[in-house]
Formats: structure tokens, C-alpha cells, sequence
């Protein structure tokens, strides 16, 4: 009986060994070799395509390391990683995920000791400065800057000289101007400024980063909407164009698409990553051009340039292999100048990587655009960006802008608008 009751205590505590870590890996396994790395993304004509141009860059010197690519939804890739995360254990998760600009503080705060600071594997100070903001968290860097989310304003050339207008009286305007170009535009052509979909704020957004202003206070967490004046003076803009009579309503991305490939609107104020949904009318190749976006003329601090969208790239710390992960970001969207020539080349992608900007592929003449040096303009203004905390709230602070963005425009003060706004977020996150 002795003997038994040994052995069984044996099993016990090796069993104990074998589960401790709360049903996760410790960072040390995180940091075993491997020749094995699985990607999460979405997007196969952008991100996904973006990582098989890289995989193959990495494969030159790496022969033996397999990779991965797993193509998900990114509400998919969301939920699975929360799920993931909350549970306590790494099993399922992959070596590397995309995450989205806007919600990657939220994951960096609610989950810090999940992600591999990466300070080491590439020169943090070689991408814009404002894509190093959201993808660090107490002083070390998470996250490989992606995709540059600079905006232009892109507008139909022939309608617009219809109206009078030339490339260079779109260089400096405000929004006010932009305006009074759509009501010109209209009255000549009958067509339309833009296109907007009511539920969504993405022009708010690159308003208010033009002029270097965001949702949430400089603590990321804190809501900033009540006695924002970029974002008073958003909404009033956005407003003023409803009331202008120039704005064609779309409710989803086809008809957003459809509208400017149809001929319906004269403009598309957005994020260069429109460039292969514009180019695909190829009948109207010469007659597109991208100008500045326009600035706030209330806010002293807004420029011509702004962001939309972005993500980036980052190593999960406790998945066995995180460090050959690591490498395999450090070698190819840290630090490989061709590889951003060749993106740019093979699907258009701009990164925020500043030494590949001197490269051929940024300056090259495009004959869609009329010649214009389109990349090297959009690299120019990359670097103007105004830096903001997207913080850990944007979406869920949007959800209550969609709505008091109707009740303004159905008639509410913007006074009560932004305050009853600020309560509400007030209450529902703090």
C-alpha cells in the first residue's frame, strides 16, 4: 500500500508539472526555435498578398522555415483572439497577426505580456512617426508599421475644369472651399461632390487628425468629445455638405465603389488604398488627379494631410517560435527596401517605411493619374501626418457619434449633440 501511494503521488505532481502555467505557454517557449510560423490577415488582394511577397523575400535566406499564411475576416481574427486571449492559452493562436491601427491599443492595455516587444528587431525611428503611436505601449514597440492609411483628395479632372478649376487651386483649400467646388461642379455638370454613407465617420476622422485631435485625451482612455473644437467643427463641415445639396448617400462599399466608377461624383476625399478600386474603370484612365486633403479652417493646428485605416504587424509572445517570428517581420516589413518597391509595384501598396520612399517605384510618372508622381506625393504627405492616441475606444465611441451625427443633422444643437455624447461615453466605458 506504501509503495502504491508513492507512485500515485509521483503521478500527481508529474501531472501538476505538466499543466502548470495556467493553461498557457511561458515566455520561454514562446522563445524555442522553430521553422514553422502561421500569419493571421485578411484581405487576399492587399495584406495576404502583401505577406506572399514577403514570405518569398524571407525564403531566399530562410530555406528551411515554413510559413503559414491563414487568411481570416478581421472581425474574425477579433474574435478569435479575444477568445483566445481571455481564455488563458495560447493554443490556436498564431505567430503573427494584423491588427488594425485604431484597435490595437485596446489589445496592447487589456493583454500586455501577450505581445513580444519587438524595440530590438527593427529601427523603430525609419517608419512616420505617427504609425509608432499606436503600435507601442509603455515605452517599447509591439507592433511592425503596415500600411500607410494617407489620405489625398482625389477628384475627376475634366468635371472639375468643366467648373473652371485647375490642379493648382486644389492645393491649399479648406473644407469650406472644397464645398463651394461641389456647388460650382454641380451647376455645371450635375454631378455630385461625394459620395458618403451616413454610418460612417471615416471623413470625421480624417478631419479631426489633420488638425491633430482624436475621440479620446491624450491618455488614450479618457473621452474627448464635448468642447472638441476640430470635432465641432467636423460635424458643422459634414453638415454643410448634406445641406449643400452635393453629397450622393451610398449604405455600403459597392455602392460607395459604384458611384465614382459610374461618373456619379466629382471627388473621393479617402485613403490611398481606393487607388486599384478607382483604376478599375479603365475608361477613365487621364482623367483622375489626387490633390492635398483639404484643412480645417477653424483649427490652427490642421494640414493638408491625414490618415485612414492602417494596421500592423505583431509577434504573439507566448506561441512557440515568437522569436523566429520576429526575425522574419525584423528582415522583411522592418528593414527590406526592395520589398516596398516591389509591393508598391505588385499590388500598391504603401508602407510607412521611410528609406524605401527614395526608391524608383515611388517615383514613377502614372498615366491613370495624368502623369502625376502619385506614390512620391502620397510618401510627402505620409510624413505630415499629425500624430493623435487612437486609445482604446475609438469604435465604441463611434457607435454613439453615428447616432447624435443624425439627431444633428435632423435639427439638435451641436452644443447638446457633443455633450450628450460625452456623457454617454463617460458612462458606458468608464
Amino acid at each position: 500500500m506504501k509503495k502504491m501511494w508513492v507512485l500515485m503521488l509521483v503521478t500527481v505532481l508529474l501531472l501538476s508539472a505538466c499543466s502548470s502555467g495556467g493553461g498557457g505557454n511561458t515566455a520561454s517557449e514562446g522563445e524555442k526555435a522553430s521553422n514553422e510560423i502561421t500569419i493571421w490577415a485578411w484581405d487576399p488582394s492587399f495584406n495576404i498578398a502583401a505577406l506572399n511577397t514577403a514570405k518569398e523575400a524571407y525564403a531566399k535566406d530562410h530555406p528551411d522555415v515554413k510559413i503559414n499564411v491563414v487568411e481570416y475576416a478581421q472581425n474574425d481574427i477579433i474574435q478569435k483572439l479575444n477568445t483566445g486571449l481571455n481564455s488563458g492559452t495560447s493554443n490556436g493562436l498564431p505567430n503573427i497577426v494584423l491588427i488594425e491601427d485604431y484597435r490595437a491599443q485596446s489589445f496592447l492595455n487589456a493583454y500586455p505580456d501577450a505581445f513580444k516587444d519587438l524595440s530590438s528587431n527593427f529601427t523603430a525611428s525609419d517608419f512616420a512617426d505617427y504609425k509608432l503611436g499606436p503600435t507601442a505601449y509603455d515605452g517599447k514597440q509591439y507592433g511592425v508599421p503596415f500600411d500607410s492609411g494617407v489620405t489625398g483628395l482625389y477628384y475627376r479632372t475634366d468635371l472639375l475644369e468643366q467648373a473652371g478649376y485647375k490642379a493648382e487651386d486644389l492645393q491649399d483649400i479648406t473644407w469650406d472651399d472644397y464645398i463651394q467646388i461641389g456647388k460650382d461642379v454641380k451647376a455645371k455638370t450635375g454631378k455630385d461632390l461625394i459620395t458618403l454613407d451616413p454610418n460612417d465617420l471615416g471623413l470625421i476622422r480624417m478631419m479631426i487628425q489633420s488638425a491633430g485631435s482624436w475621440y479620446s485625451k491624450e491618455d488614450g482612455k479618457t473621452p474627448n468629445l464635448a468642447g472638441n473644437e476640430a470635432l465641432k467643427e467636423a460635424f458643422v463641415t459634414y453638415k454643410a455638405m448634406m445641406d449643400a445639396n452635393v453629397v450622393k448617400l451610398n449604405s455600403d462599399w459597392s455602392q460607395f465603389v459604384a458611384a465614382f466608377n459610374n461618373g456619379d461624383v466629382s471627388t473621393i476625399p479617402t485613403g490611398n488604398w481606393i487607388t486599384p478600386s478607382v483604376r478599375q474603370e479603365a475608361s477613365q484612365s487621364g482623367q483622375w488627379a489626387v490633390a492635398p486633403l483639404p484643412k480645417m479652417a477653424g483649427q490652427p493646428n490642421s494640414v493638408h494631410a491625414s490618415n485612414l485605416g492602417g494596421s500592423s504587424w505583431y509577434v504573439m509572445n507566448n506561441v512557440p517560435g515568437a522569436d523566429q517570428a520576429a526575425d522574419f517581420l525584423g528582415s522583411t516589413f522592418g528593414s527590406d527596401k526592395q520589398l516596398y518597391q516591389d509591393l508598391l509595384n505588385g499590388i500598391g501598396a504603401i508602407g510607412t517605411y521611410k528609406p524605401a520612399t527614395e526608391g524608383e517605384a515611388f517615383n514613377k510618372e502614372d498615366e491613370f493619374f495624368g502623369g502625376q508622381k502619385v506614390f512620391a506625393d502620397f510618401a510627402k504627405w505620409t510624413e505630415e501626418i499629425p500624430s493623435v492616441n487612437y486609445g482604446i475606444n475609438t469604435y465604441a465611441i463611434e457607435d454613439i457619434l453615428v447616432v447624435e451625427m443624425q439627431n444633428f443633422l435632423n435639427g439638435k444643437a451641436i452644443d447638446d449633440v457633443l455633450a450628450d455624447a460625452q456623457k454617454q461615453a463617460e458612462a458606458q466605458l468608464n
